[in-house]
């Protein structure tokens, strides 16, 4: 299951946290030990769950002590100040645990070899399928499927596959890969081919939205050995895998704002709140309440700047 890794690697007394302190935050949003109070543990849950879409690392500067609201963010590092009372510091790394990504390659052409050596050494776990197959046929793949059947590899959101089979079955092995709706699906095979495949299979039943997902990457390459075909087909993988969020974050997750007086992060529905020119906002404390209501305009510039410096670089 796709979760954060928290780790409190720096303190400045007086903090509730020690070095070491650890946490798993899922991707509900939910916090599984310890890595401070009130004043961390929101902002942690809060990062992590956008470490998880990003697939990347955050390092959180917590700093303690400031008199005013500031926050600035950098690629994989987010310093923020606060007013919280306590007045420590912390550092808090923010490590995703994502499963391998699996990469699924029909056939057992030299194409189909070469992709399934270059995937493991490119972080994929492997799956080799061909009918018949034995485990020795494909020594250096996780799991190899002697039929089109792929329960046992269990596709999920994460999950590639490459048809190799270079005209040996290719219409079975398409098929079997289109009946999972969250496998990505590429053909390797001239823009020929392709289209006969594609034919093939609508008279079988298979609709046009289902066919669509059909990519072939090497279609227009001429000449090409079947490494370099397997080379441009794993790139073609790998290309798209990283247009895509790593992880799609349960819609049930809590939701977060800005005290606009303190700085902290606080979960949504809070406790203190107060509306002013139509919005609501939200506080960790009746004291953060008592003074926006006191000054409204002085705190709404400071969390403009904050929200402002915070934004996620692109």
């Amino acid at each position: 299951m796709p979760c954060v890794l928290a780790t409190v690697v720096r303190c400045e007394s007086p903090t509730s946290a020690r070095p070491g302190d650890k946490a798993v935050v899922t991707a509900d949003g939910r916090l599984h030990g310890w890595v401070g109070g009130s004043c961390s543990e929101p902002v942690v849950r809060r990062e992590s769950l956008l470490a998880l879409e990003r697939g990347e690392p955050i390092l959180i500067h917590i700093v303690g002590g400031a008199e005013e609201v500031r926050q600035s963010r950098g690629r994989g590092e987010l310093t923020m100040a606060t007013t919280c009372p306590s007045g420590g510091s912390l550092d808090v790394f923010l490590e995703p645990q994502l499963p391998k990504p699996l990469l699924v390659v029909f056939g057992a052409t030299p194409a189909a070899r070469t992709l399934l050596s270059m995937g493991a050494l490119s972080g994929f776990r492997t799956c080799a399928v061909h009918p018949g197959a034995r485990g020795e046929d494909f020594p250096g793949a996780d799991l190899v499927l002697p039929d089109l059947d792929l329960a046992r590899a269990a596709p999920g959101a994460d999950s590639w596959a490459v048809v190799a089979t270079m005209g040996h079955y290719d219409e079975d092995a398409l098929e079997a890969a289109l009946a999972h709706p969250q496998l990505e699906v590429a053909l390797i095979a001239s823009r020929r081919r392709t289209a006969a495949v594609r034919e093939v299979l609508a008279a079988r039943g298979l609709d046009q939205a289902v066919l669509a997902r059909i990519r072939a990457p090497a279609g227009r390459v001429r000449g090409a050995s079947q490494e370099e075909i397997a080379l441009l087909a794993l790139a073609d993988v790998v290309t798209a895998r990283r247009r895509r969020t790593p992880v799609k974050v349960d819609d049930s997750h809590p939701a977060f704002a800005t005290d606009p007086v303190c700085g902290m992060t606080v979960e949504l529905p809070a406790r203190q709140q107060t509306a002013h020119a139509g919005l609501i906002y939200s506080f960790c404390c009746a004291d953060c309440r008592q003074s926006f209501e006191a000054e409204p305009e002085r705190y709404l510039r400071l969390l403009q700047a904050a929200a402002t410096a915070a934004s996620p670089s692109t």
